[in-house]
């Protein structure tokens, strides 16, 4: 059986999405992913994906000529099912112009004729976005079967040493990686002085405190390296490939994470990790990992869900400290 899934457009969801892929490997399925191109090397380190297509659409791009010319493109490669994960109406466009005979998905925006096995989902059953995508490899009046895979994303040794002397990074280093961005919004961001006294209790010659994010979090990562004003902290924000940074996580001692993409590829690397909640829930989108420890303090007015902490306070973040933190890493 051959399947297209049309994966969704964040790293976090993107790994969240691996525990149906590994249940349709385990129907015998070769499976390949509709992607956006910087999304590729985490696909590529999925031991259930035969081949990612990389998708040329932007966010929110409709381009409903270019889909209709993609899908007619694909019709010869003779998929017998698509499994569409995001919601909206044109994602689904690419597997009905392919003439895929079954195109599996939630219902979304009103998707009827591009969907013909539209699942309706139910929310109290299925909390969790992990499960809402796996349940997509079963049939509609099944009960998801528990408990989920968890996400493993490969990186070899090799692998490993050649990201840090790409990076001009020591060797032997045992370091400890915060990842202080989340692409979302700042309140799912802990403050950048709380990070820095982590950094300040945390790093040494043998185990450094490296920062990893994007090139949007660089401002962010040299805040932390100033507010620290210590030896052996690195800002490696912007500074690396997707690949690169798997890599860098793969061997890192702890992970010190909000709620982000890295966050979840840092679970897929089986690290030991402390996960920072705030505005977002844990019960929604948590690491799906037997070595991550969540904080959040629960506050009644969390989670809300917003990019930026409707009251002004951010006291979700702001109120958990440097101490729960090492806490959590010593317990």
């Amino acid at each position: 059986m051959k399947i297209l899934v049309v994966a969704p457009s964040w790293i976090g969801d993107t790994l969240l999405a691996q525990p149906l892929l590994m249940r349709l490997a385990q129907r015998g399925a070769v499976i390949d992913v509709l992607a956006p191109g910087w999304s590729a090397p985490l696909f590529e380190r999925m031991a259930e994906v035969h081949r990612v297509i990389a998708s040329p659409f932007g966010h929110g791009d409709f381009a409903f000529s270019a889909r209709r010319t993609l899908g007619k493109s694909l019709a010869a490669e003779g998929y017998d099912e698509a499994v569409v994960l995001p919601n909206s109406w044109k994602s689904a466009l690419v597997p009905f112009f392919a003439g895929i005979p079954t195109r599996t998905g939630y219902k979304g925006e009103a998707r009827y004729g591009l969907l013909n096995n539209r699942h309706l989902l139910d929310k109290a059953a299925l909390p969790q976005l992990a499960q809402r995508y796996a349940a997509l490899a079963q049939p509609r009046d099944e009960a998801l079967q528990l408990p989920l895979p968890q996400p493993r994303l490969h990186s070899t040794p090799e692998q490993q040493v050649a990201a840090r002397r790409e990076l001009d990074l020591p060797e032997t280093a045992k370091p400890v990686i915060f990842c202080p961005g989340a692409e979302y919004g700042p309140a799912k961001r802990w403050p950048s002085r709380h990070f820095a006294e982590l950094a300040r209790r945390l790093a040494s010659a043998q185990s450094p405190v490296w920062l990893l994010g994007s090139t949007k979090d660089a401002t962010t990562g040299d805040d932390i390296v100033g507010l620290a004003a210590v030896d052996h902290v690195v800002n490696l924000c912007g500074k690396t490939r997707l690949d690169q940074a798997i890599d860098l996580l793969a061997s890192a001692r702890w992970v010190v994470s909000n709620d982000s993409g890295l966050m979840h590829v840092a679970a897929a690397m089986n690290r030991p990790l402390v996960a920072l909640y705030g505005s977002s829930s844990p019960g929604y989108t948590p690491p799906l990992s037997s070595h991550a420890k969540i904080l959040s303090l629960k506050l009644e007015c969390s989670p809300c869900f917003k990019r930026e902490c409707p009251l002004g306070h951010l006291h979700c973040l702001e109120h958990l400290t440097p101490d729960q933190v090492l806490a959590a890493m010593s317990a």
